[in-house]
């Protein structure tokens, strides 16, 4: 039994340094060409993992980019909805004549209430009125719906605002509908 396990051991001995001496064979045996060859593959391998780690890079910064101009611009829909009655609240209030007495003044000093708090919402979430009269056009702001000539006012002055504009944070959603001093 002794000599079966002496002889294993022998047997394993031999076979590692065979085993080393055909690596080592092997490892003589490659050509300058084959040495090419195999630096040029890993050099391959390296680039393909550098522009794949590049490309991973920009997907996620352009991913970032799209998630946060979205949350950004998130209720513009919503807003878009609420200015006509905006706009209509606005149009009431105009009718008030100052008189507290009757009860349309009642009512509309009501409606006032109501406006303002919307219009504060508004402004909480980033919107913001579009300054316009007296303001030199701006076609990315305003859309002249109307032109007039007046010698005492600066040309291309907005002269009257019919709607108003509106902007969402840096954007606008709404350009003021103007009319404009040729």
């Amino acid at each position: 039994m002794e000599e079966n396990k002496e002889t294993l051991k022998n047997k394993n001995k031999t076979e590692k340094k065979e085993h080393k001496e055909k690596r080592k064979e092997e490892k003589v045996e490659l050509t300058k060409e084959e040495i090419v060859a195999m630096n040029k593959k890993l050099s391959d391998a390296e680039e393909r993992y550098l522009r794949s780690q590049a490309d991973l890079i920009n997907y996620r910064k352009r991913k970032d980019e799209e998630t946060n101009k979205m949350l950004k611009y998130a209720n513009e829909g919503l807003i878009l909805e609420i200015l006509p009655i905006l706009d209509n609240f606005e149009r009431a209030i105009k009718m008030d004549d100052d008189n507290l007495e009757d009860e349309v003044s009642k009512f509309l000093s009501g409606m006032k209430m109501v406006y303002s708090s919307l219009k504060s919402t508004l402004e909480k979430y980033g919107v913001t009125e579009i300054d316009a009269l007296g303001k030199t056009f701006d076609p990315k702001l305003h859309e002249a719906v109307m032109t007039e000539s007046n010698d005492k006012k600066e040309k291309d002055v907005v002269l009257e605002v019919y709607q108003k504009g509106y902007m969402l944070k840096d954007k606008v959603i709404r350009p003021a509908m103007v009319k404009v001093n040729k």
